[in-house]
């Protein structure tokens, strides 16, 4: 128990004497926030700046009545419909022509054969199963990590993703 008292007393000494040296050094250094009095000495008194006015009110802006929305939204829906009907149409990447064009059925007046029909390549777009099925297993994986399931469930899934992933490689490269 006494050396308890005893360094109870000896930690209010050494506190005490810390905040003695924080004052001292605040008297010596002053507010970092106010001048001081050298600060006042050297520079002249500067008349005070006008105070800025006040920002005007929102409800001091008249507010447009409902009517103008909806007129406005109107006149929008007209404009894009005229410029519907001004602007000349995609026909769809079809291989017939505009009716406004004629078909070229003679042979050119040089003599020459005439060219070939142009052959149109269209791509089908298809995934493999197993990259759908990686991409499921994926995203089972990063639903675990975020959920921070980091389990026996997790190396599971992540094992299932690894061996989708390489059939999936090895179906796209076929």
């Amino acid at each position: 128990m006494a050396t308890d008292r005893d360094e109870q007393q000896r930690q209010q000494q050494e506190l005490e004497e810390i905040r003695r040296s924080f004052a001292e050094m605040g008297a010596r250094m002053g507010s970092l926030f106010e001048p001081t009095e050298a600060d006042d000495e050297a520079e002249p008194a500067r008349p005070p700046r006008p105070a800025l006015p006040a920002p005007p009110s929102p409800a001091a802006a008249p507010a447009r009545p409902r009517w103008w929305w909806v007129g406005a939204l109107v006149l929008l829906f007209l404009v894009g419909t005229a410029f519907g009907r001004v602007l000349p149409r995609d026909d769809g990447g079809s291989d017939q022509p505009p009716a406004s064009q004629p078909t070229p059925t003679t042979a050119p007046a040089t003599g020459g054969t005439p060219p070939p029909p142009s052959t149109v390549i269209k791509t089908v777009k298809s995934v493999p199963e197993e990259c759908v099925d990686a991409a499921d297993l994926a995203n089972e994986v990063i639903s675990k990590l975020n959920r921070n399931q980091r389990d026996n469930a997790l190396a599971l899934a992540l094992r299932d993703y690894s061996v989708a992933s390489q059939a999936c490689r090895r179906e796209a490269s076929s």
